[in-house]
């Protein structure tokens, strides 16, 4: 039994006293708990170990205390359980040496037995579910199909994604092969994330703002709405299309129980765009969690004074940055839990 379901709630529609509040990546850069960690164990030993998966996890909840946990792993297990080498340099981010270019690429690829190959993931949720002992929800992820597509073309981070958006253009057969291909393991990873003891699952499409509309309805919208009404059977499901903010009416409608959004659109556009339908999610600008404290609670009282306590979940815009000092994390918290009392 959860003793703090507000997520959940909130994601229902319930009407609530005040919004929940979680950071992304809030288990992890910022925290001195987690740098001490990253200074013994490299990243994927990290994400690997469910044991070290699950204390990092719990940190925020227990530091900062937050409404909900989201488990701590990577996007990129997603092509590594594909078969795809993924390797992370700290200080540079993700490479793929070995890049998706031919049909021939695309049938090698490992769709079969996620559950085994990502089995610590499992490990970790359940693991991280016991030692919750029922205070806040539990979030499971994965990254979007495009946004997996876009590494696995690229090869490695990119400001403008030439190379996948040129896979996608110039060879739409291929792309959709290996959206669709991507898409499938995903549904799967996310039905055995629920079923090891995640209460909602979100998917990150980090990368779809760069993407015109007429692109994102192509590449982008199908493979979300696919796991969207896969998933929502089994645990409510979050979508978050970073920058795409013209995709919010096709998504509010998508089956899905939230939509997550950037600090680039406000509240009544949002509202708007998805005639207040859905439960939204965000949209403060992680930057600010560097002004001072004063101003951060107050920018946070203005956020849910323009977005309601009602469909509404209180959250960043994007990741905490490394250099967020903790103590703002918790003010950003803090504001979010005084609201209304």
């Amino acid at each position: 039994m959860l003793q703090n379901d507000l997520l959940l709630r909130a994601l229902k529609g319930e009407k609530l006293q005040r919004p929940p509040v979680w950071m992304m990546r809030q288990a992890g850069r910022y925290l001195p708990e987690y740098l001490a960690l990253k200074a013994k164990y490299d990243f994927f030993t990290r994400v690997q170990t469910p044991e070290l998966a699950a204390e990092i996890t719990l940190q925020p909840i227990d530091i900062v205390g937050t409404d909900a946990a989201i488990i701590f792993s990577d996007i990129l297990v997603i092509p590594q359980a594909m078969g795809v080498e993924v390797l992370m340099e700290e200080g540079k981010g993700p490479s793929l040496p070995n890049t998706i270019k031919s049909q021939a690429d695309i049938d090698a690829l490992i769709t079969e037995n996620v559950e085994e190959s990502l089995g610590y993931v499992m490990q970790a949720l359940t693991l991280t579910k016991q030692q919750l002992n029922g205070r806040v929800p539990l979030i499971g992820f994965a990254g979007a199909p495009f946004t997996i597509l876009c590494y696995m073309v690229e090869g490695k981070g990119s400001k403008t994604w030439e190379k996948a958006k040129k896979f996608c253009f110039t060879q739409p057969q291929l792309a959709h092969a290996l959206l669709q291909k991507i898409t499938g393991i995903t549904i799967a990873y996310l039905r055995a994330q629920v079923a090891a003891g995640a209460d909602v699952v979100q998917v990150f499409d980090s990368w779809s703002g760069s993407l015109s509309k007429q692109d994102f309805e192509a590449f982008a919208q199908p493979y979300l709405v696919q796991i969207a009404q896969a998933l929502q059977p089994h645990a409510p499901v979050i979508l978050f299309p970073k920058g795409s903010w013209y995709a919010l009416p096709a998504l509010a409608a998508s089956g899905a129980s939230g939509i997550g959004i950037d600090w680039c659109i406000d509240a009544a556009t949002a509202r708007s765009l998805t005639n207040s339908s859905i439960t939204l999610q965000g949209n403060f600008d992680p930057a600010y969690l560097l002004a001072s404290i004063p101003q951060i609670k107050q920018r946070v009282k203005q956020m849910i004074d323009a977005f309601g306590t009602q469909h509404y979940i209180a959250n960043l815009g994007h990741g905490i940055t490394p250099d967020v000092p903790v103590d703002h994390a918790k003010a950003f918290v803090d504001a979010v839990k005084e609201y209304g009392a």
